[in-house]
């Protein structure tokens, strides 16, 4: 009897990520940054301090996820009507979940940082010095992007609303432009880290979509080495 509660126990652990994967888009982020992740892990020779504190890491976000659906929906089963002290509720429980997100990220330069900037000189010395071909398949990307525009809508400006997100594409522009200019990695990933800030907003303040705004990037980004192609 007691070796089946246990299965029990166990199978409704398992049901409850389930559940909050399925559910929770936060959740299916969160999983997927982890598994790239430890992926990388498995290349950059961290020692075993390092892999527990990762791994610790990992753990400490997807928990405080689930705490924090656990909490919105024991709230939800109480009250649908708005309440000072549930909002309350949900937004500490969401902003714990932000202090492990942003501790996960700190950790991840800690440990990955060193590992990964040789690697990243080499790549973008690569891209500045990539052969011509490199600069036709920009093109080309560039104008099949554009065709897809403008034949998919014509609503919205450069800078707001439509199809491709203005922001974004020019917030990748200028991280592009500062990476190729410094060549320091700590400072390109913060150009980078701000450009994805740009494009979140523009999301959550539902001005585009997520593709919107991956489209807006990937435009900026492709300008950018273009340019520097041909002044190179």
């Amino acid at each position: 009897m007691k070796v089946r509660k246990l299965i029990d126990s166990f199978n409704y652990a398992v049901s409850g990520i389930v559940y909050a994967l399925k559910t929770q888009r936060n959740m299916r982020i969160h999983f997927t940054i982890a598994f790239f992740t430890l992926l990388l892990s498995l290349f950059l020779n961290l020692n075993r301090t390092e892999l527990i504190v990762l791994v610790l890491t990992i753990s400490l976000v997807i928990v405080s996820e689930m705490v924090n659906t656990s909490i919105e929906k024991t709230i939800d089963m109480y009250t649908e009507k708005y309440h000072p002290l549930a909002e309350i509720a949900k937004n500490v429980a969401a902003g714990a979940v932000l202090i492990s997100a942003v501790n996960a990220i700190i950790v991840a330069y800690l440990l990955f940082f060193d590992r990964l900037n040789p690697y990243t000189r080499v790549v973008i010395i690569k891209i500045k010095n990539s052969p011509i071909h490199l600069t036709f398949i920009s093109i080309l990307l560039v104008i099949i992007i554009t065709i897809v525009i403008k034949t998919k809508t014509a609503i919205g400006t450069p800078l707001k609303g439509g199809i491709i997100s203005g922001h974004a594409a020019i917030a990748f522009v200028v991280a592009t432009t500062i990476t190729f200019i410094t060549e320091n990695t700590l400072v390109s990933t913060l150009s980078f880290f701000i450009a994805a800030l740009v494009g979140q907003s523009r999301i959550e303040g539902k001005i585009h979509t997520t593709t919107q705004v991956f489209v807006g990037a990937v435009l900026g980004i492709l300008i950018t080495v273009l340019l520097f192609q041909v002044a190179g």
